[in-house]
């Protein structure tokens, strides 16, 4: 008996809640529906659904397979879907998360240009500062920033991702301009509260010999605070020197409004990264979106005009 029907036939049945109203729905007999089930369950060694003459229940391994059969289902509809007119098409629903304000600035605004190139695709897009469990909350791919930590996803490169110091032109003026990293202990740095997650400070390259080291500095100043978005705002008021990231200051840096100090001292790039579950087959709307997005990242200028 062919699989894919028993498994056609076991979602009819559970989703619908009985053999008769599932048989009704393809136009054959519930012995054939219940013929089909059984096969199934044998097959698997498991028994999914629990049947009387009055109702049908799924067992706790009927549920979990279930979910599993849908999505299943669905990722051989949606390609079946795609390939029409001798080319392939992406198609389906694509639900991917991003850091909150990286997402506003460097996700977002490419979500809507995306679609336009595939029209079959829907799209949902998180944005939360949380580390989001993409298998367990059904999420299909994630955009995060930094040194990725060993884990089961798979990651793919984006683009690079530097640490500056900035100031603007004004403080620098009436302060001055730090020489070297350790010149910072006599400016006003703007810097996270003990409360968040950079615990070991600023990091620089110092030449040692001939070769450099890497060292972290926890410089101070009268401002704090737990949210980044508030460094980079203090720091564009004027208030101070702040660390961070080259995608959230490049386009200022360039346009003359945040100076970049420090930069022969600036430490190795971390990483923008696209994470997603292991999987055997990666759905196209997958694929093609981190490609979209790796384009995009990788063209001249795109740090420096958003």
């Amino acid at each position: 008996m062919d699989k894919l029907k028993q498994l056609e036939s076991f979602v009819s049945v559970a989703t619908r809640g009985s053999l008769t109203a599932a048989a009704i729905a393809e136009g054959v007999a519930p012995a054939i529906m219940g013929r089909r089930l059984d096969a199934l369950e044998e097959r698997l060694g498991v028994k999914l659904l629990v049947r009387t003459t009055r109702r049908l229940t799924l067992t706790h391994e009927g549920s979990a397979f279930l979910e599993d059969c849908q999505r299943l289902l669905a990722d051989f509809s949606n390609a079946e879907a795609s390939v029409s007119a001798g080319g392939v098409k992406a198609s389906g629903h694509l639900r991917m998360t991003a850091p909150a304000r990286f997402g506003r600035r460097h996700v977002a605004p490419l979500v809507p240009r995306f679609r336009e190139l595939h029209a079959d695709v829907t799209i949902s897009l998180n944005l939360s500062d949380r580390v989001v469990d993409l298998a367990g909350e059904g999420f299909d791919c994630a955009v995060r920033v930094g040194d990725m930590p060993d884990s089961s996803l798979v990651s793919v490169r984006l683009a690079d991702n530097r640490r500056l110091c900035v100031a603007t032109p004004t403080y620098l003026k009436q302060h001055g301009t730090p020489a070297h990293p350790h010149d910072l202990s006599r400016f006003d740095c703007l810097t996270l509260s003990s409360d968040a997650s950079q615990t070991r400070g600023w990091a620089f390259r110092v030449p040692q010999g001939e070769a450099s080291e890497l060292i972290y500095l926890k410089p101070g100043g009268p401002l704090n605070c737990s949210d980044g978005q508030v460094l980079y705002d203090w720091c564009l008021a004027g208030y101070g020197i702040a660390w961070r990231s080259t995608w959230e200051v490049e386009a200022e840096v360039a346009a003359g409004t945040l100076v970049a100090l420090l930069e022969d001292f600036a430490a190795p790039s971390n990483g923008i990264y696209a994470v997603f579950a292991q999987r055997k087959h990666l759905p196209l709307r997958v694929r093609l979106w981190i490609d979209f997005l790796k384009h995009h990242y990788a063209q001249d200028g795109f740090w420096r005009a958003q």
